[in-house]
């Protein structure tokens, strides 16, 4: 399973939950009991889970765990629950997502986010998936080759675009798996499959977050792109990677200009599919 850092996780979730909070529906949080997150990182949707349980208001508390093979990722997520007035109770667990830490039927609905694009094996999750939990399944995957960018930098699309293609090429794993994870579902003996489709948006504008200010000093540096060295040079070149780097920190620097004079925008539409099934 591929790793990730808790900052790259805050930039590539942030928001995520802000405005499209209808995209759980079909989770039919309101009846939950026990809901697991499984590969729950720094614990973003694992606090959202818990948060739509308890609005629902009913008399019976809801349990919700999350679940992730990295103990720094779990250490954030417990850091930022005891902050978070998440409603319903979380515990973390440490453990893999081929090998829960949870007894069969455990759970009344087990969901994943993120998670099945990093795996070798995504039928192998899904089917753990389905042994803990006694009714629903639940993926919330990107389609990585389907992100649109528009912004103000007039390179930025271009070289977004570019390198967006070069690391969909290069990387190990399906990490433009979409709505073919109902194929997993199927396969993993799960019924009822059905997928919607959403698109979460992220904007920068001014007034600019710290965030946004730190992404764009990433991207004049080449920090943003050096995180996915490995994989570009694994779908191109030395020579092509370095390249790229050298525009890509040009376009940032000029992100950077547009931030001080307060001109700068950008729009990145990322399309995610809800996949649901339930166990037999």
């Amino acid at each position: 399973m591929r790793r990730f850092s808790a900052e790259y996780l805050e930039h590539t979730r942030r928001g995520m939950w802000e405005d499209d909070r209808d995209a759980l529906a079909d989770l039919e949080l309101a009846s939950r009991e026990r809901v697991l997150d499984v590969g729950c990182g720094t614990g973003e949707l694992t606090r959202v889970l818990a948060a739509e349980a308890e609005t629902a208001a009913r008399e019976r508390p809801t349990t919700v765990l999350g679940v992730d093979a990295d103990p720094d990722l779990l250490a954030v997520a417990r850091g930022e629950e005891r902050r978070a007035d998440a409603g319903a109770r979380i515990d973390y667990l440490a453990g893999d997502a081929t090998r829960l830490p949870v007894g069969e039927s455990a759970v009344d609905l087990a969901v994943c986010q993120a998670l099945l694009i990093n795996l070798p094996d995504p039928t192998a999750a899904v089917r753990e998936l389905a042994r803990v939990s006694s009714d629903l399944v639940a993926a919330v995957e990107p389609d990585n080759a389907d992100v649109r960018v528009a912004s103000t930098v007039d390179a930025e699309e271009r070289l977004e675009r570019e390198a967006r293609e070069a690391y969909v090429d290069g990387v190990e794993t399906d990490v433009a798996l979409g709505d073919r994870v109902r194929e997993a579902f199927d396969e993993a003996g799960l019924v009822d499959v059905r997928t919607r489709r959403y698109v979460h948006e992220k904007r920068t504008e001014p007034p600019y977050a710290e965030a946004a200010l730190r992404s764009a000093a990433r991207k004049a540096s080449g920090a943003g792109l050096a995180d996915h060295r490995e994989e570009l040079v694994a779908a191109t070149s030395e020579a092509t990677y370095d390249d790229l780097r050298g525009r890509w920190r040009e376009m940032g620097r000029e992100a950077v200009d547009q931030m001080e004079a307060g001109e700068y925008e950008r729009v990145e539409y990322v399309p995610f599919d809800v996949t649901v099934g339930r166990v037999e």
